[in-house]
């Protein structure tokens, strides 16, 4: 046992989630007669899921900092639409649609920053406000008819990447390569984190877990790419997909290793500390609420492109399943925890749950009660471990160190560690951006001083 936590990097409860969705494949493997594991379904289970999973890239740093979005949904489906009416009536090219449809969710995000930074309204009320707005607009300037995409956004929306290079691999050779620098890269952080390691500690690390660890990520990630290259011709990964993972990488960096996204964990944890230690919590909130608009509007340009057409009833519900991703991947619903990469398995997680159910042929009404129930336990064994002292998921796909606390009375940022007693060992918050102890602590609300 005492290997496997070596192999793992922590304790192997952090990965209650990944073992679970490897466990759903499988279990729906079995139960499809095969149907589950193919190029086909994986192709169209992330292309068909990429706006749910980029909206739960945003709506974690908004849950983090202690407030939640209503309005991603009618956000998405009101640019979708305004970009393809661009397109269509004022007859501007494509990639100008795109712009200003982007220009929008800005907008749109400023607007929700404002009456929560600057009048102190909750983000619940404000984005429930939002919801019920772009949802009215979207209908309004659709005439509640569907109007159709242009061609090229088609391709962002549901495109391959495309085919070059020897036919002898009889593998779509773009996916192929992004597999391999996948997996160069993954070795290539995890060495270069045992060194710096190394050269701190008291002890001899041994290189021989990191190594087994590279191997076995190397081999997830080699099956995943011989599944997306070996589909019939003229597939490959998923556009949509790579997007989503250029924003995964991006998010994951401005979260964990950016003075800013330190400022998001230490304001989530407790806002009075953390306004008192020169954090401009009112520029966080604003920042925040922005940029999931714009992800939001991102969201709805991809689905529009997917769907071919922009329709009045685009984004119904979405916010429900960006939130259920979130929090499965471990979030904490008083904020201050939460990782963008928790949340991605989460999703996926959601994901690989519709499509199981879909391909055993349950009814909607049944999938939506299995749903539920997989988001209650997914909470309520999160609240049980927390009880118990023990990190979540989120304490190790946040990608961080953890030692013991010279102070049990002191904590980390919220977010890198879900358990009391520990603190980060890497990538000191810089001067100015201190972080509350858990002594400090106290109520936190948008009416909090700054």
């Amino acid at each position: 046992m005492t290997a496997v936590k070596q192999v793992l990097g922590g304790d192997y409860r952090q990965f209650t989630m990944v073992f679970a969705l490897v466990a759903l494949l499988g279990a729906f493997e079995v139960a499809s007669g095969g149907r589950m594991l193919t190029s086909s379904n994986f192709q169209n289970l992330l292309s068909g899921n990429a706006y749910v999973l980029i909206l739960a890239i945003g709506m974690v740093m908004v849950i983090v900092v202690g407030h939640i979005d209503l309005s991603v949904g009618s956000v998405a489906g009101f640019v979708g639409m305004m970009v393809a009416l661009t397109v269509r009536d004022v007859g501007a090219p494509w990639w100008v649609a795109v712009l200003v449809g982007i220009g929008l969710g800005l907008l749109i995000g400023a607007w929700h920053g404002f009456w929560l930074a600057k009048l102190g309204i909750p983000g619940f009320i404000t984005t429930l406000a939002g919801m019920m707005i772009f949802r009215g607009a979207v209908i309004w300037v659709s005439g509640s008819i569907s109007v159709p995409a242009p061609r090229e956004l088609r391709y962002l929306g549901a495109g391959y990447l495309p085919e070059w290079g020897p036919a002898f691999t009889q593998m779509n050779n773009s996916t192929l390569l992004l597999g391999l620098v996948a997996i160069a890269a993954f070795a290539w952080s995890q060495i270069r984190r045992h060194l710096r390691r190394a050269a701190v500690a008291d002890e001899p690390q041994p290189l021989w877990p990191v190594l087994v660890r590279v191997l076995l990520v190397a081999a997830v990630i080699g099956y995943v790419t011989w599944l997306f290259a070996s589909g019939r011709p003229g597939t490959s990964f998923p556009v949509p997909g790579l997007i989503l993972v250029i924003l995964v990488i991006i998010y994951h960096v401005i979260t964990q290793r950016t003075r800013f996204g330190r400022y998001i964990y230490a304001v989530g944890g407790n806002r009075a500390a953390a306004a008192l230690s020169g954090v401009n919590t009112k520029r966080v909130y604003f920042l925040v609420m922005m940029n999931m608009s714009f992800l939001a509007a991102l969201a709805g340009i991809l689905f529009v492109g997917r769907a071919t057409a922009a329709g009045p009833s685009d984004g119904t519900m979405w916010e429900l399943d960006a939130i259920a991703a979130v929090f499965i991947g471990g979030a904490a619903v008083s904020g201050g925890i939460g990782a963008v990469v928790a949340s991605m398995v989460g999703g996926l997680v959601m994901a690989v749950l519709n499509s199981g159910l879909m391909l055993l042929g349950v009814g909607a009404d049944q999938t939506q009660v299995i749903k539920g129930l997989v988001l209650l336990a997914a909470v309520a064994f999160d609240v049980y471990n927390k009880q118990q002292g023990r990190p979540s998921i989120t304490g190790l796909l946040s990608g961080r160190r953890r030692t013991p606390s010279p102070d049990p009375a002191e904590e980390g940022p919220a977010g890198a560690s879900d358990a009391p007693g520990w603190e980060l060992a890497d990538d000191p918050v810089p001067a100015g951006a201190a972080v509350p102890t858990a002594s400090a602590r106290g109520p936190k609300g948008p009416g909090d001083a700054d």
